[in-house]
């Protein structure tokens, strides 16, 4: 379960590693700094064994890999940047990624507080007027408590299946099941390709061959199906034929990705044309989601709003209807 606080920190731990390397300071010297002044007392043991395995002569991109405390994504496009040369830009695209993230999900968790707290309001209010002319507290409990404990359970739930460290047929899985949710789907997509993009682009930069770059770039765009659409490509490629081609004939890519990239490949300016679709895909990912995040909450709330509305318009039923009754009698 990742939190806003933990996005945020590991945001400043790159835009530090970013302002360190981006002055001319070695990378050893940027770590030993970040040790100094980490971003976390978690970062503290994760730092100084990076920073030992840095000593003892191994690369950033071998160090990082050999403690496997970052996802892969932010791996891949540390790896290609140590081998381009371009480690200040990598850090600073990765601490506002970071950044991003974590103030989205902070505003969509304060949103939803209200909606959350009003659920409970309703939950607990509705049974304790007849809770205090009875005084049954196991009744209480009941209406109230084993009401929210599904609530819990399915939330708790929905959490552990939407982990990244499932096995890859689990989150192939859940890929093709948010692949229908309405916005998410698309961001989610759109998202994947924006880190494909920019893995692809750091990876050709770093002198990575085409196919190796593919390959890389799809496991680190997070999609289980990507990655096993791309680790058919290797045999076709040696046969012949060329990225684009298989881009436009997989179906899977949209139309702009394809034509766009086939664009690139042929004017030799395939680099520039992963940074414009990183960048496009990125905006409309970013923007999907933050619709997502300003709706959701809404709807729950909304929902909560007719539940209550409807136990309010079911006791009043009751309440006249016994009142019908006395007066009939």
């Amino acid at each position: 379960m990742i939190t806003p606080g933990q996005l945020a920190k590991r945001a400043e731990f790159y835009h530090q590693l970013g302002q360190l390397t981006g002055a001319g300071i070695p990378i050893i010297t940027a770590f030993q700094q970040a040790l100094r002044h980490p971003p976390a007392l978690a970062y503290r043991r994760h730092l100084a064994e990076a920073l030992a395995d840095l000593e003892a002569g191994f690369t950033l991109a071998e160090t990082l890999r050999r403690r496997n405390w970052l996802p892969e994504f932010d791996l891949t496009l540390i790896e290609a940047a140590e081998r381009s040369g371009r480690l200040d830009l990598c850090f600073r695209s990765l601490g506002e990624f970071y950044a991003e993230r974590a103030q989205m999900l902070r505003r969509m968790l304060g949103e939803l507080a209200y909606p959350a707290a009003l659920l409970h309001f309703a939950v607990f209010i509705f049974p304790f007027a007849q809770f205090f002319l009875t005084g049954d507290w196991k009744r209480y409990l009941m209406q109230t408590v084993l009401v929210l404990l599904p609530l819990y359970a399915v939330v708790g739930l929905l959490v552990l299946a939407l982990q990244s460290r499932h096995g890859e047929r689990w989150r192939a899985f859940m890929e093709s099941v948010l692949d229908v949710v309405p916005v998410v789907g698309t961001a989610r997509r759109n998202l994947a390709l924006a880190r494909l993009c920019a893995a692809l682009e750091g990876l050709l930069n770093a002198g990575i061959s085409i196919v190796e770059g593919w390959e890389v770039a799809a496991a680190a765009s997070g999609s289980p199906r990507l990655r096993r659409m791309v680790a058919g490509w290797r045999a076709e490629v040696e046969a012949g034929r060329s990225p684009a081609e298989l881009v436009t004939a997989s179906g899977t890519f949209p139309d702009l990705f394809a034509s766009e990239y086939a664009a690139g490949e042929v004017s030799g300016r395939l680099e520039e044309s992963l940074g414009r679709l990183h960048r496009y895909y990125q905006e409309e990912g970013t923007r999907k989601l933050h619709a997502a995040a300003q709706w959701t909450p809404r709807l729950i709330y909304l929902a909560i709003v007719l539940m209550i509305a409807h136990r309010i318009v079911s006791f009043y039923a009751g309440y006249f209807r016994q009142i019908g009754e006395v007066l009939e009698f």
